[in-house]
């Protein structure tokens, strides 16, 4: 599968989901140059940054993203997003890919990443969780736990931060 279908694979789980989303296909080292532009354009209250990654098995170093194919583009990409948003509650940020750097992305501003454990995760794991948040109300709490348990590889694939919904609900709908 290439990218374009993984992206068709979540634009239509977030159609199903009645979740209004919009996705760009944009070369890992291309991401920095064309986030901030693209966060300007749509405003989302949700961003999800990935593609491919992987850590490269032949280095036991895994806190240097010189050993990672694309972690390195997908932190510089998240300081972007955080120089066009500082609030982690009016944007939220999900990042990374599969085996990418978990540590570094949440250090850079993202508030789930991938991966804690360096595993593969499935294609659809950050559309999960942005769906679940943005259907949650503003003022509840996200399970975290209950969170990760909904994509593949649970909390080995991905990770994040204790954060409130994004819905806002109103009375009578």
């Amino acid at each position: 599968m290439v990218i374009p279908d993984y992206l068709e694979k979540c634009l239509k789980y977030y159609k199903n989901n009645r979740v209004m989303a919009f996705g760009k296909v944009v070369k890992e080292s291309e991401l920095e140059n064309n986030v901030y532009k693209y966060l300007e354009e749509y405003k989302p209250d949700i961003l999800i940054i990935t593609g491919h990654d992987a850590y490269l098995k032949n280095s036991d170093n895994k806190t240097d993203l010189k050993n990672y194919k694309n972690s390195i583009n997908f932190v510089k990409a998240v300081k972007e997003a955080r120089k066009y948003e500082k609030s982690h509650e009016k944007l939220l940020i999900i990042a990374g890919a599969c085996q990418s750097d978990y540590e570094e992305l949440i250090k850079a501003g993202a508030d789930f990443a991938s991966s804690p454990k360096r595993v593969n995760i499935h294609a659809l794991d950050p559309a999960i969780i942005a769906t679940t948040i943005s259907l949650t109300e503003k003022n509840k709490e996200v399970d975290v736990k209950k969170l990760l348990e909904k994509t593949k590889y649970g909390k080995d694939g991905m990770g994040g931060l204790i954060v409130n919904g994004f819905m806002y609900v109103g009375y009578p709908r």
